[in-house]
């Protein structure tokens, strides 16, 4: 901020000295324009015109909320229980429910699982969570895990509002005396420069603020989803265990015979027909000694 300030301050007092003799006191008139712009400089930067500039503290904490939830579901539950939940959020409207992102995963066997992300509007985020939960029990689904995050934005966002106020106010002084001097070609380039320099940082801040605002208008929503039940202990652990281990071999058995086949009859085939081919050469030799 302080550097393109300096910057036009030195190219409205090197201006006193390049043009025709001035008149008088136009000299008084340049000293205090440059004055003019290193009082700004130093002058707070969340004051205009005596007043200050109101920020967004007064409206309360600026909260960005997450909430996840987890499932496990059968396998085949899981794909009609995430279209069900993503199909309430595209009814409730884009101004309360928006997808973020939707996931799913087929494993072996009897295992899938999958994930749905949304951003839902930050005072209805709680109550939309409870009908997530009511879709996936109608189901005969079970809730296993839930969480609430919150992070505190109020700091940032007021921070991020005093510095894209001040910058635009800069930038304002700054292209007003641009348009109201004139100079050397070198010194209306490195002015331009510096307005350029402050125009990408409100840009930045005006993203930066965006962003953050968002976060707190909208709260995410994490959904996973998992099938198969945990594993535990007991009698029926080691059957389900040998059960497993049976398939299993039976399986690879399978696989065994499956490749011996595919190679034990072509090399069967071509042992007969080479045993075929010696028994017909003796039986043509034989007549011819006896011969």
């Amino acid at each position: 901020m302080r550097k393109p300030l300096l910057v036009l301050a030195f190219f409205s007092m090197s201006l006193s000295g390049c043009g025709q003799a001035p008149e008088a006191g136009s000299g008084a008139a340049d000293h205090l324009t440059a004055a003019d712009i290193k009082e700004e400089a130093a002058a707070p930067a969340n004051q205009q015109n005596g007043s200050p500039i109101a920020v967004s503290a007064s409206s309360g904490p600026k909260i960005a909320y997450v909430y996840d939830y987890g499932f496990r579901l059968a396998a085949d539950h899981i794909p009609e229980v995430q279209r069900q939940q993503a199909d309430l959020c595209e009814k409730q409207g884009p101004q309360v429910c928006r997808i973020l992102e939707m996931q799913q995963n087929g494993g072996e066997g009897d295992y899938a699982s999958g994930s749905l992300s949304l951003a839902v509007a930050a005072p209805r985020a709680r109550a939309f969570g409870t009908q997530l939960v009511q879709i996936a029990g109608k189901a005969d689904g079970q809730q296993i895990s839930s969480s609430i995050s919150g992070e505190d934005l109020s700091k940032q966002i007021v921070d991020t509002e005093a510095r894209l106020r001040a910058r635009t106010l800069l930038r304002d002084r700054l292209m007003e005396v641009l348009a109201t001097r004139t100079g050397k070609v070198a010194e209306l380039v490195e002015a331009e420069r510096s307005v350029a320099q402050v125009n990408e940082e409100i840009d930045e801040a005006r993203s930066w603020l965006a962003e953050m605002q968002g976060r707190v208008n909208f709260s995410r929503v994490n959904l996973t989803y998992q099938s198969g039940a945990p594993s535990s202990g007991g009698f029926l652990a080691p059957v389900r265990m040998a059960i497993g281990n049976v398939t299993s071999i039976l399986g690879a058995i399978a696989a065994f015979l499956i490749m011996a086949a595919t190679i034990l009859i072509p090399l069967g085939l071509i042992a007969w027909a080479i045993k075929l081919a010696i028994g017909w050469v003796r039986r043509m030799k034989g007549p011819s000694a006896e011969s």
